[in-house]
């Protein structure tokens, strides 16, 4: 049997025109629905420059609130062009209170879940502990914030979206270091994992220890495609944006988004530096046929496991 989403990813650069960051991402998102595209993914904090470079307490004014703007522009477009969105915002939840959250929006326009960034980095040309907290966990499986738990309602944690072209991992960025967070997803029923990104080299570094990097990064992504028998979906900027108060260089943005499927075999991968929108099929159905091959969650010693929620063992 066969259970054929076809899905596309798009990536582009950023400006600091947030009309025109927006007419990118929609032309993207028609190109791959003109392609047959039933979903499509977004990169990281797409309407906007990457603006945590630097601190500056005047970029909280980019933030928005979640329903706000871009889910009623995203969301009337998913309607449109009948097609489901993973969107990614900077979103203002309470005053003094804002979260790195990759949203849903199901084809007939609906947001049907949000996604907030777990796992936050802080470290040159990447200060995004200033700006945002992270996402809430869940406890018991039950949504630590939602309003309710019934279907459609905003979810926390490592919970996956159940949207109808399927049950969407969401995860964002730095989250796709961390195995534990794919795992999870996985284990909650996720039939993809999906990372909207925003990543790069330092231009000064060696371009030995640039591709060192960028192929790390697309190792681990594939290997959490390997170790939980799922197709992963990334999709990341492009371009070089400079840091305005010059005590960094500036990030070069590696493009790179890709689509693995179930073994971590490319189904398609973009270039590192052009705006591309890349429309793929992928067979649902092949995720079950990966387990039973390689029954890596059959195995899975959950007895021996409790470390894991351990800093480090001293």
């Amino acid at each position: 049997m066969t259970r054929i989403l076809r899905a596309g990813i798009v990536q582009h650069a950023c400006s600091d025109n947030r009309a025109d960051n927006l007419r990118r991402s929609a032309a993207g998102i028609r190109e791959a629905a003109d392609k047959g595209a039933k979903l499509v993914l977004l990169q990281e904090l797409h309407t906007s420059l990457y603006f945590c470079q630097h601190e500056s307490p005047k970029l909280f004014d980019l933030a928005e609130s979640i329903p706000g703007p871009s889910t009623e522009y995203f969301g009337a477009l998913a309607k449109e062009l009948g097609v489901v969105i993973v969107a990614s915002l900077f979103e203002k939840r309470a005053p003094g209170l804002y979260h790195n959250t990759a949203v849903v929006l199901e084809s007939d326009g609906r947001l049907i879940g949000k996604y907030r960034k777990m796992h936050i980095p802080d470290d040159p040309g990447y200060y995004e502990k200033f700006y945002f907290t992270p996402g809430d966990a869940s406890i018991a499986g039950t949504p630590a914030d939602a309003a309710s738990t019934a279907p459609g309602a905003p979810l926390a944690g490592f919970v996956p979206i159940a949207s109808s072209v399927g049950t969407l991992g969401v995860l964002v960025c730095w989250d796709q270091w961390y195995p534990e967070a794919a795992r999870l997803m996985a284990l909650a029923g996720a039939e993809l994992l999906l990372y909207p990104t925003a990543i790069g080299a330092n231009p000064t570094d060696p371009a030995d220890e640039q591709a060192r990097q960028r192929d790390a990064w697309i190792t681990v992504q594939r290997a959490h495609a390997v170790a939980n028998g799922l197709p992963v979906l990334v999709a990341n900027r492009i371009g070089f944006e400079p840091d305005p108060t010059e005590q960094t260089v500036g990030a070069q943005f590696w493009g790179s988004s890709f689509v693995a499927g179930p073994q971590g075999e490319y189904l398609t991968q973009a270039s590192t530096d052009s705006a591309e929108v890349q429309v793929v099929d992928i067979d649902l159905e092949r995720s079950e046929n990966v387990r039973r091959w390689w029954p890596f969650l059959r195995d899975r010693r959950v007895d021996a496991y409790g470390d894991l929620v351990r800093r480090f063992r001293d």
